[in-house]
């Protein structure tokens, strides 16, 4: 539990310090926290995703799973467990993350089931991305391979999203590549629904993108966790 409770709040205090008064202009700190807020939550899950797949490669290499494999349960259920307790500290760390919002000057302009409805959509999210990691997990051979081929996957997806800066100051290419990135739909999504403003096609295409990694990338981790040895 020691990164979901620190790491929000680490990034919230470096985010908002350091990039606040460049992007909102000096003294709008509170204008940027209602920005950056909503978009954390959405790097919150992809960077507890990540978790997954480092903990399933180093549970397999403490014989964990064989464990659980000779025991007379779903498959399946191994996974799902890993991914509920994972959800749990989600939502733990966007608790706080949002705790530390509220202390920096951070305001619903809508409603408290719109704030629940942003929660919940970047749980979901998350929830589909682990999926990815638990493959990973399950594919690399060590868990520090797990975590370098991540980090080459989070680190364009992150800073190449509206999650800390608008699109409108990035070059041509680099919004197009924004435009399409996952995390950018989430990010106006759960921006939209605490802020106001437009949510369906952020809202639609989060959900589209969790219904396709889920369904692409689950049966592809449940058949790999069969085979693996």
């Amino acid at each position: 539990m020691f990164d979901a409770v620190l790491m929000p709040i680490i990034f919230i205090l470096l985010f908002v310090y350091v990039f606040g008064g460049a992007i909102a202009g000096k003294g709008n700190n509170d204008v940027y926290v209602n920005y950056v807020t909503p978009g954390l939550m959405a790097m919150m899950g992809m960077n507890i995703a990540m978790g997954v797949g480092t903990g399933i490669n180093d549970d397999f290499k403490k014989g964990v799973m064989d464990r659980f494999r000779t025991m007379p349960i779903a498959r399946s259920s191994v996974l799902i467990a890993k991914i509920v307790v994972e959800v749990g500290r989600m939502l733990i760390a966007t608790a706080i993350l949002l705790g530390m919002g509220f202390l920096l000057g951070l305001t619903i302009h809508t409603s408290v089931l719109h704030l629940l409805a942003a929660i919940g959509l970047s749980m979901v999210f998350g929830a589909a991305l682990m999926w990815i990691f638990i493959l990973l997990g399950l594919t690399m051979k060590t868990a520090q391979a797990v975590q370098g081929v991540a980090m080459l996957v989070l680190m364009p997806l992150q800073f190449g999203s509206s999650i800390f800066a608008p699109p409108t100051t990035m070059p041509g290419w680099l919004q197009t590549f924004t435009d399409y990135n996952p995390l950018s739909n989430l990010a106006d999504a759960a921006r939209h629904l605490i802020n106001g403003g437009p949510v369906a096609h952020s809202v639609w295409m989060t959900l589209g993108w969790s219904v396709a990694i889920t369904v692409v990338m689950a049966p592809l981790a449940v058949a790999k966790f069969r085979k693996k040895t």
